[in-house]
């Protein structure tokens, strides 16, 4: 490989390590349960293993993954999840807890996903999950679902309020389901100004914006559908300070050779993002630097995961390790004693002879 082709993957990695999700169970694909697994596993060993996240899947659907995937489960690192919950939120969380209660630490949920329309539904939210964190080994991150045909600020300032993250629908298999880029302008730039970390959701099946089928079928209507790259990138560039008028033009961009990816960073139209700036991004939000931390007190993992890799990764990276680190140092893993989570905060390393 030339320098050129390891400097621009540098760039590449650096952006989507472990930030696809995969929800073959969803439209448009909508596979049986056993297919899906099989995808994900496969996908799991192959090249662009770095690039996968979690698997997506209902709450209402867990007992069904477990059955399908427990011959698959234990064999190599843990299978993160995302559990998207249904209209009982409260009934959901039982089941999410029994659910890792049942398959720890072979398979860890690290994200759930659930739609709120008002700050006061957002409230409720938060103060479910923190009855679940008192009774999972492991942090998850927690996605709430919010509308953006109209100005969703209230509902990002709420999100923020109670250490939340936010998810943004950007398509689906009508053309009707797919905003404006003038209001996924308005979420990202939302986002930013609240400190609010969020994931996008659906239609996001194809690299660049274009026109393209909606579903499989081959009699499939066509759409503009956003690109994933230029949503990754908008938010990105958003952080580093980019106007909104810009934003938009970065979302409708069409052009694959408008963009640059080096060791340095990524380029767009004369504008750039410095790799530094990438890396350290999510690190510096939470403060400090991991050589002052020591045992007893709590690491960030954000920045725990920065200070062993040099980059920024997503948190269920992190996860997979902590809970593969779990496995060897304690008696029972899903109980654990020395390596702990604390809730919306990160891991915090207990010292044995405390527990003596």
């Amino acid at each position: 490989m030339a320098a050129s082709d390891r400097n621009a993957l540098d760039a590449r990695r650096l952006l989507l390590e472990g930030l696809v999700d995969y929800a073959g169970l969803f439209p448009p694909a909508a596979l049986a349960m056993p297919d899906a697994v099989a995808r994900y596993d496969e996908y799991r060993r192959g090249p662009h293993a770095w690039a996968l996240g979690k698997f997506v899947v209902p709450v209402a659907r867990l007992q069904e993954f477990e059955q399908v995937a427990r011959p698959l489960l234990g064999s190599a690192e843990a299978w993160p999840l995302a559990a998207i919950m249904g209209t009982d939120f409260a009934a959901d969380l039982r089941a999410v807890e029994d659910f890792v209660r049942r398959v720890a630490p072979d398979a860890t949920v690290g994200a759930i996903e659930v739609k709120a329309s008002t700050p006061g539904e957002v409230e409720a939210i938060a103060n479910g999950v923190a009855l679940l964190c008192r009774h999972v080994p492991d942090a998850f991150d927690t996605y709430v679902e919010v509308p953006i045909a109209s100005d969703p600020t209230p509902l990002i300032q709420s999100i923020a309020s109670h250490g939340l993250r936010a998810k943004v629908r950007t398509g689906g298999v009508e053309a009707g389901a797919f905003p404006t880029a003038e209001q996924l302008t308005r979420f990202l730039v939302a986002c930013t100004a609240h400190g609010v970390t969020f994931k996008a959701t659906a239609g996001l099946h194809h690299a660049m914006r274009g026109t393209y089928p909606l579903t499989y079928d081959p009699a499939s209507e066509r759409g503009t559908m956003f690109g994933f790259l230029n949503v990754f990138l908008a938010a990105l560039f958003v952080s580093g300070g980019l106007d909104p008028a810009d934003t938009r033009a970065l979302l409708e961009e069409r052009d694959a050779s408008s963009f640059g990816f080096s060791s340095s960073g990524v380029t767009w139209r004369g504008r750039a993002v410095t790799a530094a700036s990438m890396a350290s991004l999510e690190a510096m939000l939470a403060g400090g630097t991991a050589c002052q931390r020591a045992v007893g007190a709590v690491l960030a993992g954000p920045l725990l995961y920065y200070a062993v890799t040099g980059y920024m990764g997503d948190s269920n990276l992190l996860r997979v390790h902590v809970a593969q680190l779990r496995r060897k140092i304690e008696r029972d893993s899903a109980r654990p004693r020395y390596l702990l989570t604390e809730p919306g905060a990160g891991y915090r390393l207990v010292d044995p002879a405390d527990r003596a």
